[in-house]
């Protein structure tokens, strides 16, 4: 279970993420590419945080993952200065890909895919009666 500082850390780093990562994609000029850091875990001993994002298109998701955990020393200083404030050390950040909208995304089009159950019981097979 996180403890309350936990959370305020997961949150005050979720919030300059973002920012930080959305200003770093302008910089370098890609356009079309959306990145939302959907959840970030920070270990009990304060040390590393989880940082997991949603990137749109997700066909680019796997490089732009391993991009940011190449240049994941440049966004911990940012972040760093940002927070000089408010924390005594920078957790080391790891990024992982949250694919959990494409995955959701995969469920509701097969429910709503050709054959649909509700609409068409007999494609269900039948149950026995005991």
């Amino acid at each position: 279970m996180e403890s309350n500082r936990q959370k305020k850390i997961a949150g005050v780093l979720q919030n300059d993420l973002a920012n930080v990562l959305q200003s770093m994609l302008r910089e370098s000029g890609q356009l079309g590419i959306i990145i939302s850091v959907s959840k970030v875990k920070v270990t009990t001993d304060l040390s590393i945080a989880k940082v997991y994002a949603s990137v749109f298109p997700s066909e680019k998701a796997e490089n732009i993952t391993a991009e940011l955990n190449e240049i994941k020393s440049k966004i911990k200083h940012r972040i760093a200065q940002l927070t000089k404030h408010q924390l005594r050390k920078m957790p080391d950040l790891h990024f992982y890909n949250d694919d959990s909208l494409e995955y959701i995304d995969k469920i509701e089009q097969a429910v709503k895919g050709k054959e649909n159950p509700i609409q068409n019981p007999d494609i269900l097979p039948k149950r026995k009666k005991t």
